[in-house]
């Protein structure tokens, strides 16, 4: 699997595509960094031609396609609650009819839930760090010492590292305790994975080339994402066969998972238990620190053609 090859694409003339609404921005916490993914995926579109237009956030999605101004849609919403990632887009364009980018419904809502994707990778045998659940009220102490640490603490159903905390002794504890005392939903706590982070993207049926991610700082958090530029990159990340071994098993749990289309896994490498799955991501970033686009150009797609072989996925019988 280590070589990444292309299929030739489905469609060249731009026209083909119709009319295009690059999705982006809406309401949820992600908002900035998905003005950011959508400005230059929209710039890349429209560089090659393709008649797309921007649109922010699903209610103005809505009356765009009322006005029967969409043929198609390129999500690049990031979050839930207003974002493009919780399967409430996805069941709404399946509904009206309008093809769009990335998983369905069954893969958005479910990845967007990172509890509920660990318990079906377990049920499936993939590897996928300890954890527990923390419901509203719950004694956060007594789930650490349960766990054992160190962990990292996480919404369930959040994105960007928004509401991580990294956790190495019960002192740590207070500052993701007052975040718990004013965050409504479940929390997850996650054992932490002493080792190395990687993510690889997927395009269709093609698994790109793992990166390796090496934050400046202790851990790959907001800052280290999209403001840093001290963190490094490498990819392919790995050789061999553990290159081979990190893409199919990341092509396993995007499947696992019921996505296709294109999206993002995040794997650690563990120095005792190997490989350990963390998330999938159904709408990666696409801005200047973002992964897919640079495991893309490692294997010779640059930005502008990733972007139209995402949004052929739209297209019948394509989706991977």
């Amino acid at each position: 699997m280590s070589a990444t090859t292309f299929p030739a694409l489905r469609i060249t003339d731009p026209a083909g595509f119709g009319r295009v609404a690059v999705l982006l921005g809406g309401t949820s916490t992600e908002r900035e960094v998905s003005l950011d993914s959508g400005r230059n995926v929209l710039e890349a579109l429209q560089a090659r031609g393709v008649q797309a237009f921007a649109v922010d956030g699903i209610p103005a999605l809505v009356d765009a396609i009322r006005e029967g101004k969409v043929d198609r849609v390129f999500n690049i919403l990031h979050g839930n609650r207003g974002g493009g990632e919780d399967g409430v887009l996805q069941g709404l364009l399946d509904a009206l009819g309008v093809p769009y980018t990335g998983p369905g419904v069954l893969g958005s809502a479910l990845t967007m839930d990172k509890i509920r994707t660990k318990q079906v990778w377990m049920a499936e045998g993939l590897p996928t760090p300890r954890f527990v659940r923390i419901a509203p009220g719950a004694d956060m102490t007594a789930a650490a010492r349960s766990l054992g640490l160190p962990v990292f603490v996480k919404p369930s159903s959040e994105g960007s590292s928004v509401g991580v905390f990294r956790i190495l002794d019960e002192a740590d504890l207070a500052p993701a305790a007052a975040f718990a005392a004013d965050y409504p939903r479940e929390l997850l706590m996650e054992q932490m994975v002493q080792g190395e982070e990687f993510t690889v993207g997927i395009v269709g049926g093609v698994v790109l080339p793992s990166v390796r991610i090496v934050p400046a700082g202790d851990w790959y958090d907001y800052h280290a994402k999209y403001i840093a530029d001290d963190t490094q990159y490498l990819c392919p990340g790995l050789e061999g066969d553990d290159e081979d071994a990190i893409r199919k098993l990341a092509l396993a749990a995007f499947h696992a998972a019921g996505c296709s289309g294109w999206g993002r896994v995040d794997v650690m490498l563990d120095r005792v238990h190997g490989f350990q799955l963390i998330e999938v991501n159904t709408a990666p970033g696409m801005t200047s620190h973002s992964l897919v686009p640079k495991a893309a150009g490692k294997a010779g797609v640059g930005f502008e053609e990733l972007c139209w072989r995402i949004l052929e996925q739209t297209l019948p019988g394509v989706a991977g």
